[in-house]
């Protein structure tokens, strides 16, 4: 998906300031967020960018985490004041999507890495699994869903999965699931309203992953 140029520029979708919930407030301190807020138009669903601690107010009920450099991101999350109150968000159990740099931030660990951001996926998580030679790849995989109970709920089939330097899950713990896997590596979890990706469904024309997280 081509993002248009406007998004530079562009800090809400059209009359957010009208809207009293179901706002997704997408992180846009570092990487990829331009792409989420423009998927999130496409399906006509309200989102503001969050760039410090005063864009994130009640109308918020979605927070995405975007890809970009998850290091940069943890100090900039801090710097910003915006940690407490993504956290918060978390801890309430509230929906929560995570794209490759932001399922390390969300992941309880890392296996190649000493730094932990939320910890609330119960998972290890590999930073730059892929390397630098298949850093950037793409394939088409089958995407499961899960209901909150844990059951499974429903197959997005043959989705686009476009990595980028991208994680992989290394280890997965009882409370996530995993929703996808492609080469024997897992890089889909969802864990209740958490869903992270270690690929980028915001750069395909598929808007089918993020419909689901609009439906948790």
């Amino acid at each position: 998906m081509v993002v248009d140029v406007s998004y530079i520029s562009k800090e809400h979708s059209d009359g957010v300031d009208a809207v009293a919930h179901g706002v997704t407030g997408i992180l846009a301190v570092q990487g990829a967020f331009a792409e989420h807020a423009a998927m999130l138009d496409r399906l006509g669903a309200p989102w503001k960018l969050l760039r410090a601690a005063e864009d994130f107010n009640d109308s918020i009920d979605r927070v995405i985490l975007p890809g970009g450099e998850s290091t940069t991101q943890g100090k900039l999350l801090r710097s910003t004041g915006l940690f407490d109150p993504i956290a918060a968000h978390i801890a309430a159990g509230k929906p929560t999507f995570g794209t490759c740099a932001g399922m390390i931030l969300l992941a309880e660990r890392l296996d190649n890495d000493p730094n932990v951001y939320f910890g609330v996926l119960d998972a290890a998580v590999r930073r730059n699994a892929y390397g630098r030679q298949l850093g950037s790849f793409a394939t088409t995989e089958d995407v499961q869903t899960f209901a909150a109970n844990g059951d499974p709920s429903g197959v997005i089939s043959d989705f686009p999965l476009v990595f980028i330097r991208g994680p992989f899950v290394a280890e997965v713990g009882p409370r996530a699931h995993v929703m996808a896997s492609t080469g024997g590596n897992a890089v889909a979890l969802q864990q209740g309203n958490i869903l992270a990706t270690a690929f980028h469904p915001e750069i395909t024309d598929d808007t089918r992953i993020h419909e689901y997280f609009l439906s948790l």
